[in-house]
């Protein structure tokens, strides 16, 4: 679990153990020329042991530090501008490294294909609806689902190809199934 700025304390007291002790275990990679960027990714672990509040100790076993360094090309000017980051997760099990950095790019993975999507095709976050907002999103989920069981890879195409038949939308089960 990535540990925000919404737990200060929690994040304050992780950053500060991390800081002062030496990883029980870490991983370095690098992604490069994935949309003109370079990412240098530092996954570090750390055991827990006597670090935190006593309310989190039987809840992590260690904490996990990851240092991105990201360079971003320019296109204009060519010229790379860099920018870095600091993460901090806290798991339950202790993992190694490799393990970490696996289930941390798996979350990514869930962030795009599900989050990114009701966000931009669906237009979740500029969404108006103020009451019950819970009800309009299970809606989304249910259409979401229908259309990734039936193979759909390009959800705002079959939005697209949808809204343009009634008959399209209507066969769309039955011509599927």
């Amino acid at each position: 679990m990535r540990v925000k700025d919404n737990q200060p304390r929690l994040l304050e007291s992780l950053a500060g153990w991390c800081a002062v002790q030496s990883p029980t275990d870490h991983l370095d990679t690098v992604d490069r020329h994935t949309h003109g960027r370079e990412e240098h990714r530092r996954v570090e672990v750390f055991a827990a042991a006597d670090c935190l509040d006593p309310d989190w100790r039987p809840l992590i076993a260690c904490v996990v530090r990851v240092t991105r360094r990201t360079l971003c090309r320019d296109t204009r000017t060519g010229l790379w501008r860099q920018r870095r980051e600091v993460a901090y997760y806290a798991c339950q099990i202790p993992l190694d490294a490799q393990a970490c950095a696996t289930a941390i790019r798996g979350h990514w993975g869930i962030e795009n294909r599900n989050h990114h999507v009701r966000d931009r095709t669906l237009g979740e976050d500029a969404s108006r609806i103020r009451r019950k907002p819970g009800i309009v999103a299970r809606l989304r989920s249910f259409a979401l689902n229908i259309l990734r069981a039936h193979g759909v890879t390009n959800v705002s195409e079959a939005l697209y190809t949808n809204a343009l038949s009634l008959d399209h939308l209507l066969n769309y089960g039955l011509s599927k199934s």
